[in-house]
């Protein structure tokens, strides 16, 4: 029988902490969560993240010639995340993402009939909901476009027929 390893049963068990909203990076927090992870292995020697990035995450972002880029919407200036901390969260990513391919392909391997028992029952149950939706979706379009041809005849001249 496949063992699942004790940092999958973390990810996918609620701790009922939140933390307050602040910059993310790849959707987690970068004051709280990263920083003091990049500082941890760098302790470790796991990483070598320079001080200056981990000091000074944020940066201005600058056009070629060094001039400071601003947004054009807002008109705000753009702050990036520094590109040592950037790649390291991208590599953080890509790894997370193969272990997570790798524990399903473990668990599909070893245990093929639950498996694929699980992915039946989940096509099964989401049919109705599938077909729900594409009713509501296309009753919205039908009423769209029969309010569409009636706003058109409404402006047909009076005498003249469409």
């Amino acid at each position: 029988m496949y063992e699942t390893p004790t940092y999958i049963k973390r990810l996918v068990t609620p701790n009922g902490k939140k933390a307050p909203a602040s910059r993310k990076v790849w959707s987690i927090d970068l004051e709280k969560v990263w920083l003091p992870f990049f500082h941890a292995t760098n302790v470790t020697g796991d990483t070598s993240i320079p001080s200056e990035a981990l000091g000074a995450p944020l940066r201005l972002a600058v056009k070629a010639d060094g001039s400071i880029r601003f947004s054009e919407t807002t008109g705000k200036p753009i702050v990036r995340v520094v590109k040592d901390i950037s790649d390291m969260v991208r590599h953080v990513r890509e790894e997370f993402t193969a272990q997570l391919v790798a524990h399903t392909q473990g668990v599909a391997e070893n245990n093929p009939d639950a498996y694929n028992e699980s992915v039946s029952k989940a096509v099964e149950a989401g049919k109705p909901l599938i077909a729900s939706d594409n009713a509501k979706l296309l009753s919205y379009l039908k009423a769209e476009s029969e309010a569409k041809v009636e706003a058109e005849t409404d402006k047909v001249p009076a005498g003249v027929t469409a």
